[in-house]
């Protein structure tokens, strides 16, 4: 049945409203996805086949699409950010409400979204607070079936050196693709995300096991000599590597 649906945030962050603007509108590999940048101006293109609604650098930009591409649980999907200078300028704040129609399945997308809005979230401010304006590899990729087990970010978890109880704000020497150790600060954790921050990278691992899916992983390199296609092959062997353990 379909029903529609609104996830609302706020938060301040350490970068000026002209930076966040340029996060949103041209930066997404950095903290998101890449994304092709939006047409300047009200009834522009937007993302996705996406209509701009509202256009007013650097404090208001909206897009909206129906019959969303790919998505066949959602038929509307509207973006909406407004962006406010605080202490003279030096920081903002920002409101951000994700809102639409999901078809189907309605709790478990509901979830999923608002779980997945809160870390991607987290990463802009990470991204903007850390790497913003920084050129960026990006890559993105899902893991092998047994990756949706019940337990598998736990796994995840313990095969990058976690234990149990490695919490946010920890820095630890997680243990990478290769063998290689990463020195890190866990920036995010919670039982259906890990984020590690190192001094050049953010690497994401998604929970999505928990919603029916796979863990995935994604990797924002600000290395100047960052590889997106050699980020990919390590990761995904690492992944695979993790879940073909007995």
């Amino acid at each position: 049945m379909s029903k529609e649906f609104e996830i609302a945030r706020e938060f301040e962050v350490d970068a000026t409203p002209k930076q966040v603007w340029e996060a949103v509108t041209e930066g997404t590999g950095g903290w998101l996805w890449p994304m092709e940048p939006p047409e300047p101006r009200e009834g522009g293109r937007g993302p996705f086949g996406s209509t701009i609604l509202a256009w007013d650098p650097p404090h208001r930009y909206t897009n909206r699409v129906e019959d969303v591409e790919g998505i066949s649980e959602q038929t509307v999907n509207q973006l909406d950010y407004t962006v406010e200078p605080r202490d003279e300028g030096r920081r903002a704040w920002v409101r951000y409400v994700h809102s639409g129609i999901f078809v189907d399945d309605w709790d478990n997308q509901y979830d999923g979204a608002s779980k997945h809005t809160d870390f991607y979230l987290h990463t802009l401010r990470q991204y903007l607070t850390h790497f913003g304006g920084r050129p960026v590899a990006f890559t993105t990729f899902d893991g092998p079936e047994a990756s949706g087990a019940p337990d598998a970010l736990a796994t995840v978890g313990r095969a990058l050196g976690l234990s149990d109880d490695t919490a946010e704000g920890a820095r630890v020497s997680a243990q990478g693709p290769g063998g290689k150790t990463l020195d890190a600060v866990v920036d995010y954790r919670n039982p259906y995300f890990i984020g590690l921050r190192t001094d050049d990278a953010l690497i994401r691992f998604f929970g999505r096991n928990h919603w029916g899916y796979v863990v995935g992983i994604s990797v924002h390199d600000f290395a100047p000599d960052a590889d997106a296609k050699a980020d990919e092959a390590a990761w995904q062997d690492w992944l695979k590597g993790v879940f073909s353990q007995p």
